[in-house]
């Protein structure tokens, strides 16, 4: 994030371990073994919330973005602003059943199984340039389904945005090699 940021951004630094101030980890949940990176407490902070819209806003207003797609639930709590601050559109890819006109399906490998991504055919027209967001980066899966579902409907994916990047699961380079589209996240952390 900082390549992105440098010189633009005054105190990028301070501002950067604030949002970390923001973000409660939770050690053996949902699971045992696993440090959870909850952004709840992040939303909850006005200043927080508004510095990760800032920044992101920032790191985007020259790509000339016109649609920003998040997925359910918490990609939606960062996309949606960030929509209306960049003069994008916002659309919501969510899960089987939600959507009520026709749409277009991604399936993506979970854990244990497999699940799908859905978003209205007519959300994202051929040749729009579309910004993918979501709160964390794992392993990538949503994000290559979200990315695999624009490109599908003939959308130029700019980016994807993230908050947190989990940087020891390497979704990073899988979403560059299936999709081709580099990632941008603004806060690291080890991930588990």
């Amino acid at each position: 994030m900082q390549k992105v940021l440098c010189g633009r951004v005054e105190d990028l630094a301070g501002k950067i371990d604030y949002l970390k101030s923001t973000i409660t980890s939770i050690p053996d949940y949902p699971i045992k073994g696993i440090l959870f990176r909850d952004i709840t407490t992040l939303c909850e902070d006005a200043k927080g919330f508004a510095l990760v819209i800032d920044l992101l806003a920032q790191a985007f207003k020259d790509k000339k973005i016109d649609k920003v797609l998040s997925s359910e639930a918490r990609g939606f709590v960062f996309g949606a602003p960030l929509a209306a601050k960049l003069g994008a559109g916002f659309v919501m890819v969510r899960k089987k059943g939600k959507l009520p006109r026709e749409t277009i399906k991604e399936e993506y490998a979970l854990e244990y199984g497999v699940s799908e991504l859905h978003m209205h055919t007519n959300s994202v027209k051929p040749g729009e340039r579309v910004l993918c967001v979501d709160d964390l980066l794992a392993t990538g899966g949503t994000m290559i389904a979200m990315c695999k579902l624009a490109q599908r409907a003939g959308a130029q994916v700019v980016n994807a945005a993230f908050v947190i990047d989990l940087v020891d699961l390497g979704g990073y380079d899988k979403i560059k090699e299936e999709c081709g589209v580099e990632s941008l996240s603004l806060l690291d952390f080890p991930g588990h």
